[in-house]
């Protein structure tokens, strides 16, 4: 459904679009993706503290669901009704997921990268499929594209129910080391029920024309926002929560290692916008009377995934057994060096369109075979890394952090993704060039850290 965000909201309004400009519709998406990763805190809080992962991640799943079906109704001021009730739900699916499969091994166990590296193929497999089946509905209708991620979301919810037993214990409930009082749940829910009454009234009021939002301001208002909460996020966290000296250590290593994969997603999430667009207005997409849908390039990713994903979990299995494998800081060191190759591979590419040209798809191909290489090297072992460093009693709040990392690169690579104008495609080679010296750099230097955090893990890798 992603794939279809900036698409439907740059099209124009005869064509069933809403005809927004690309710096609105980018911001849009940058808001919408943040705020859905942004919600993995609270919702990784609730399942810690009152309803467990597995329910968590049940209820969502109903929420979403239920978003993707309001989407599909053709009017374009409940558009944004969807956006807010998939994100609701979003919070609450994402962090509990990935807490679950932490849970199912045990501290220590070597195969916890493998583990997470083939739930990321699961993941994926419904990414590569959707934009396909979503992006092709589309053509007929944007809104059939829409209800057909709701169809899939409900297939979804049908497996895991089916298969919920396989999980056993994980997840089952809140953690009993931080059970909290009949009078705390009243007031944990009073406070949540608050929340999300407000997100409504805030909506309402946008709707009915009481308030007026610009995107691209509020997108920027965000920004400060999201870091602010995640500074007071960790000083409350190092303040209040009894950490031990070992604790603090392994935390200040999960700040770090959020921080990078923060920069890796400015560049990472440029692909559901600047080079979605990129695919529709400058590659050749015709082929044979056949005109590929520029939504089917974001199905590359997960599919690349799913083929890479074994490799990538047989390399790091197998460099364990020979005491080789890598630390996490330098495999998410090498995750950002070869996401910059990606975006070099994007100078050429930009290069031929600011001389007038077109390109072809290999262009695209190649760049998301690279930016996958990158996001296998760093997003499931940085998943991995955080529940292994993480106290027990914080893990789904630590994971929801992680999410919180997509979430500030989601507005930022929004932002940045405005910057690719189509009225100043001679600016794109040193925009692109702008983000291999970001993500190189980034990468180089956390290798250059990853000795003092290998030894403030205490032997966690």
């Amino acid at each position: 459904m992603r794939a279809l965000l900036v698409l439907f909201m740059v099209a124009a309004a005869e064509d069933g679009g809403l005809g927004f400009s690309d710096q609105t519709a980018t911001s849009i998406y940058g808001l919408y993706t943040a705020a859905a990763f942004l919600g993995s805190l609270p919702g990784g809080w609730i399942a810690d503290r009152l309803i467990g992962a597995q329910r968590a991640v049940w209820v969502g799943g109903i929420i979403i669901m239920c978003g993707h079906f309001i989407l599909a109704i053709p009017s374009n001021s409940i558009f944004f009704l969807g956006l807010v009730v998939i994100v609701l739900g979003t919070g609450l699916l994402k962090p509990n997921i990935t807490a679950i499969v932490g849970e199912l091994y045990e501290p220590g166990d070597p195969r916890r990268d493998s583990g997470f590296t083939i739930f990321y193929m699961g993941i994926n497999l419904g990414a590569a499929l959707g934009p396909l089946i979503c992006g092709w509905l589309a053509l007929q209708n944007w809104h059939y594209g829409f209800a057909a991620a709701g169809v899939g979301m409900l297939f979804g919810l049908v497996q895991f129910r089916m298969t919920r037993h396989y999980l056993g214990k994980a997840g089952r409930g809140p953690d009993p080391s931080a059970a909290p009082s009949d009078r705390f749940k009243r007031r944990a829910w009073l406070s949540i029920g608050m929340s999300v009454f407000l997100v409504a009234c805030l909506l309402v009021a946008g709707l009915v024309g009481w308030l007026q939002y610009d995107a691209i301001r509020l997108a920027q208002a965000a920004t400060y926002a999201i870091v602010a909460v995640a500074m007071l996020y960790f000083g409350y966290i190092f303040a209040f929560s009894g950490l031990t000296t070992e604790e603090r250590s392994k935390v200040i290593v999960i700040f770090v290692l959020i921080s990078a994969a923060t920069v890796f997603w400015v560049g990472s999430e440029q692909a559901g916008s600047s080079l979605n667009l990129f695919a529709d207005r400058y590659t050749l997409r015709e082929f044979g009377g056949f005109v590929i849908p520029a939504s089917w390039f974001q199905s590359l990713n997960p599919a690349f995934i799913i083929l890479l994903g074994p490799l990538y979990s047989m390399l790091w299995v197998g460099l364990a057994r020979r005491h080789l494998d890598p630390s996490s800081p330098i495999k998410l060191a090498i995750g950002l060096v070869i996401l910059g190759l990606a975006f070099a591979v994007m100078i050429g590419a930009a290069a031929l369109v600011a001389a007038g040209q077109q390109v072809l798809p290999a262009w695209l191909i190649f760049t998301y075979l690279l930016l996958t290489m990158g996001e296998l090297a760093l997003s499931p072992v940085g998943m991995s890394a955080v529940t292994k460093l993480a106290p027990r009693r914080l893990v789904g709040q630590m994971l929801g952090v992680w999410f919180l990392s997509l979430s500030l690169g989601s507005i930022l690579a929004g932002l940045f993704a405005g910057e690719f104008r189509a009225d100043a495609v001679e600016e794109m080679p040193s925009l692109y060039l702008q983000l291999v010296v970001m993500m190189v750099g980034a990468g180089l230097i956390l290798m250059l850290a990853s000795g003092p955090l290998k030894r403030l893990s205490g032997g966690v890798r």
